[in-house]
């Protein structure tokens, strides 16, 4: 396991021999320089965890390292030690930037309790910086894709709107990639480095929408055990994606558009209202301009979020993406090291399809083919009988009697997505269509209780839901 590393800047040798001494018994790594130019220069050619450095040293001062460190490594913890404490050196410490200032008379345990903080702080931003890489990594591999006009203009209204603060209204039809879009938005925003933040208003009880979304106080409501901030205080700095905003209801909408007009929310059972600092994207896919109509949906709501529309054409409008899309989606699921290709009447019935589901149908569709595929090349059989004989559909197919019976191609199927999706139960119910709990009743009923040949073995994560 690698050890974190440690690096001490102070002129007395003595005080470098005590720390060194010190933290390595805490099973820390440990380097020192003896100046704080020394110490700077190590900075640059080597990584570090921590960096303590003494406030009094000629030349540069734990000061001037701390204001190099920041200005070069801004999140990299710097702890000051000081021989005499006291509040002004502390407050300057504090504004510049300072983990913390430490005496170096304080006892020991004191000393590593700062270091040992400094260096879950650190932790903790390496491991939020590797979140968000994985985030925007996960969001290049899932990008919009399309040649049809239509989504050029799509790709066009990205480009001009992303670096705007104003508020976008995206319409579409259910699996169009309206969330896709809020995401390519806000990797092209200035707030990339903040939190993207997503919620379906439509998934959530409305009371519940509510807390989510404004957080509340503790006791403002039966089971609100805790002060608990919501989505908007949690995207602060970010893009706040709202998918089917249209679900929400009208109390719910009345706050919102407080939000919207005063950049500040009030938590469920608060007085004091939270400023926010938030860039709102939100998405509808039912007809906004009826609900308006008939009074379920704000006018003035209405208009403040549909500052600028997005329109996704449904995949049935650009079915010359399709074979683009299909490419796509065999590369992402196909075993690494496996191409696979699709036939030509697979993909001439592919075409013909209309595509309810849209984009999110055609990746199920696919993913399906590819796990089921036993060959190089997908074939009619690999295709849901719903899309050979669905709407747009010309002329039939005939699929060959199955020769066993049809639990025993269940148990089969069920088990070959379980082991496409490394037995992650989750997803594979997903891709099967069924309920989590149907799959797991289906499983002891073919008295399979864990993973073949992995007893024990936990779960992988869930991937993210597209």
């Amino acid at each position: 396991m690698k050890r974190e590393r440690i690096l001490v800047i102070d002129d007395e040798a003595s005080m470098r021999r005590f720390l060194t001494m010190l933290l390595e018994a805490e099973g820390y790594e440990v380097s020192s320089a003896e100046n704080g130019a020394d110490g700077v220069s190590r900075l640059d050619r080597e990584t570090f965890d921590v960096v303590i450095a003494d406030l009094k040293m000629p030349g540069v001062d734990g000061l001037s390292v701390l204001d190099s460190v920041h200005g070069k490594y801004p999140e990299l913890p710097v702890v000051i030690l000081t021989a005499y404490g006291s509040e002004r050196v502390a407050a300057e410490a504090a504004r510049r930037g300072a983990f913390q200032l430490v005496e170096k008379s304080s006892r020991n345990e004191e000393i590593v309790l700062v270091i040992n903080n400094a260096v879950e702080m650190s932790r903790v931003r390496h491991q939020n910086k590797t979140l968000k890489w994985q985030l925007r990594k996960g969001h290049q591999q899932r990008r919009m894709i399309g040649r049809a006009e239509e989504m050029q203009k799509v790709f066009t209204m990205i480009e001009k709107v992303a670096t705007s603060e104003a508020t976008i209204l995206i319409f579409g039809e259910s699996g169009t990639g309206k969330e896709l879009i809020a995401r390519e938005i806000h990797y092209q925003s200035r707030r990339s480095k903040g939190p993207f933040i997503s919620i379906n208003c439509g998934a959530l009880h409305r009371d519940l929408l509510e807390s989510t979304l404004f957080g509340h106080k503790r006791g403002s409501f039966t089971g609100a055990v805790k002060d608990q901030a919501g989505h908007f205080v949690a995207s602060e700095g970010g893009t706040f994606f709202l998918d089917e905003v249209g679900e929400m209801a009208p109390a719910t909408q009345v706050k919102l558009l407080r939000a919207l007009q005063e950049r500040e929310i009030i938590p469920i059972g608060s007085s004091e209202p939270v400023q926010i600092d938030v860039r709102l994207v939100a998405a509808t896919n039912a007809d906004l301009e009826a609900a308006v109509a008939e009074g379920r949906f704000r006018h003035d709501l209405f208009y403040r979020l549909n500052v600028i529309p997005i329109c996704l054409p449904p995949l049935r409008r650009r079915a010359d993406d399709i074979p683009l899309l299909v490419d796509h989606f065999i590369s992402r699921h196909a075993s690494e090291g496996i191409s696979k290709k699709v036939g030509r009447e697979v993909m001439d019935a592919l075409v013909r399809y209309d595509w309810p589901g849209n984009v999110r149908e055609l990746e199920n569709v696919i993913e399906r083919a590819v796990i089921l595929s036993d060959g190089d090349v997908l074939t009619l059989e690999d295709i849901p009988e719903k899309v050979l004989q669905g709407p747009g559909h010309r002329g039939s197919f005939t699929i060959e009697a199955p020769t066993v019976t049809l639990a025993d191609l269940e148990r089969e199927y069920i088990l070959k997505v379980l082991h496409h999706t490394r037995w992650q139960k989750k997803r594979a119910a997903e891709i099967l269509g069924i309920n989590a709990s149907t799959l797991y009743r289906k499983l002891l009923s073919y008295g399979i209780t864990e993973r073949p040949g992995e007893a024990g073995q936990e779960e992988a994560g869930e991937e993210e839901a597209a």
